[in-house]
């Protein structure tokens, strides 16, 4: 019988090839590791495979690397609601805006909006859809109304937070946002909107591109076999879509527990965005006994007395103001209270997933014509190309999420808020007292409604490794 060496044993667990590798007689082509094909070869069909290193971080986004950690009250409750009892649950990575959508960000929206849509009476509603209702700012028995006129539009407050945007209204953003960022990306490959950014009849998105719907300059890819093809997902240029953070990722992002780690332990679980249970500095230092957030200090006090302003903010305050947390993110506690893409059970904690918890899953198909083609959707504007999407008959059994309907009669839709049309909404405002600005505390408004105390960040999923090839090559 032959002996087999210790060091031949661990030569063959070294040498194991991975799923795309260069292997011994492929002279320098990359081989499949189970057929013995090349890839990128024109002589064996031209098989593409794209050079991919990581996933290129997103304009304004800042990575948030993922982990287990106990979501839930880090405070008493004291509205005595029990729907954030502390659990353990685990979030991937994923990428988070540095600081909330100020009005300057949400104007050039508004802008790319009427200069695509505003010119035509029948898509006009397009744009007006899209403006903030200023009108949150007007109180019967108080003075807002410079507030109500300028503070979306006047240059003073262009890095000030976004208000009077509903829930509905920032999942529009999203969508806007990942066409530009997308269009960006292919532009930099070469390839150019040949219609223009600002022409309705033909803009730029993201599903309607992968789909074949729109032409970008008439520029294709030329693949290994010859033909020529449009960008797909499978050459890594474009970016998933911008979002919400779930209520999870929104949370783990806040607590920034990674700044209190020490192995895989938690020495210190915070209670806000900050170490300590004090609404100051405690680090000595020239900071030291300074607010840490813009937030309301007691009734009345929203900004401290003249000569020795506590927060500097009445109201907002611009969304680079005071410390970042531990991520490298911008009031995770006050200044605006911010939609998450949850709707609000008060039992989620029972019945959630444990890993990247979410509730309001809508499980979605691409609308299909007679020629086997994706649909173009008309539904909120003639040629806006947005693909239609119709819901899948398979739903989840969820015995605490009620059909609208159901709602109605079991508990008559006068008696209870508590409706598929609950968003939860998170961190604190400057309305607030520091009870709100504790990540796991949670409220809930209509999607369609608006204030001007709430405001929102996006997020992006993180593929492939949690810490990235850059991380990696630091750690070794």
């Amino acid at each position: 019988m032959k002996k087999i060496s210790r060091f031949s044993s661990l030569a063959a667990l070294l040498f194991i090839p991975a799923a795309a590798t260069l292997l011994p007689g492929c002279k320098g082509k990359e081989q499949d590791t189970k057929t013995g094909w090349n890839y990128n070869d024109s002589k064996n069909g031209g098989f593409d495979v794209a050079e991919f290193q990581d996933q290129e971080t997103g304009p304004g986004l800042v990575l948030v690397e993922g982990g287990r950690f106990t979501m839930g009250a880090t405070e008493q409750n004291i509205g005595m609601e029990m729907d954030n009892i502390p659990h353990t649950v685990t979030v991937q990575s994923f990428y988070m805006d540095e600081t909330e959508v100020s009005n300057l960000n949400y104007r050039m929206y508004t802008w790319w909006l009427y200069k695509t849509y505003g010119q035509d009476p029948t898509t006009l509603p397009i744009y007006k859809a899209a403006l903030p209702d200023t009108l949150v700012w007007r109180r019967n028995l108080a003075y807002n109304e410079p507030y109500v006129e300028m503070y979306f539009r006047h240059p003073a407050y262009n890095n000030y937070p976004v208000v009077g945007v509903s829930w509905k209204q920032t999942q529009d953003y999203c969508i806007w946002r990942t066409d530009r960022v997308n269009e960006t990306m292919l532009e930099k490959e070469g390839f150019k909107n040949q219609t223009g950014q600002f022409d309705a009849s033909n803009p730029y998105n993201t599903d309607a591109y992968l789909a074949g719907l729109v032409e970008l300059d008439g520029k294709k890819k030329k693949g290994k076999d010859g033909t020529e093809r449009n960008i797909t997902m499978e050459d890594g240029i474009l970016l998933p879509s911008y979002r919400l953070p779930t209520e999870a990722e929104w949370e783990f992002a806040a607590l920034a527990l990674v700044g209190n780690a020490a192995g895989e332990n938690i020495e210190d679980r915070k209670v806000y965005p900050w170490s300590g249970r004090s609404m100051r500095d405690g680090r000595p230092g020239k900071t030291q006994g300074q607010i840490l957030a813009n937030f309301k200090r007691g009734r009345g006090d929203y900004m401290g007395i003249a000569g020795r302003l506590n927060d500097m903010a009445a109201p907002t305050a611009p969304v680079l103001s005071y410390y970042p947390n531990d991520y490298g993110l911008y009031n995770m506690a006050g200044n605006v209270n911010e939609w998450v893409q949850d709707l609000y059970r008060p039992l989620s904690f029972q019945d959630q997933e444990d890993f990247n918890s979410f509730r309001g899953n809508v499980f979605t198909i691409p609308a299909i014509n007679a020629d086997g083609q994706m649909e173009k959707d008309t539904a909120i504007g003639p040629n806006y190309n947005r693909l239609r999407r119709v819901a899948d008959t398979v739903r989840m059994i969820d015995p605490y999420v009620l059909d609208d309907q159901d709602s109605i009669e079991m508990y008559n839709e006068k008696n209870t808020l508590v409706s598929n049309q609950s968003r939860v909404y998170k961190g604190g405002g400057w309305r607030d007292m520091p009870y709100w600005m504790s990540p796991g505390s949670r409220r809930f408004l209509n999607e369609n409604n608006s204030a001007d105390d709430i405001g929102f960040r996006c997020a992006m999923i993180r593929m492939g490794s949690p810490t990235g090839v850059a991380a990696k090559k630091k750690k070794k």
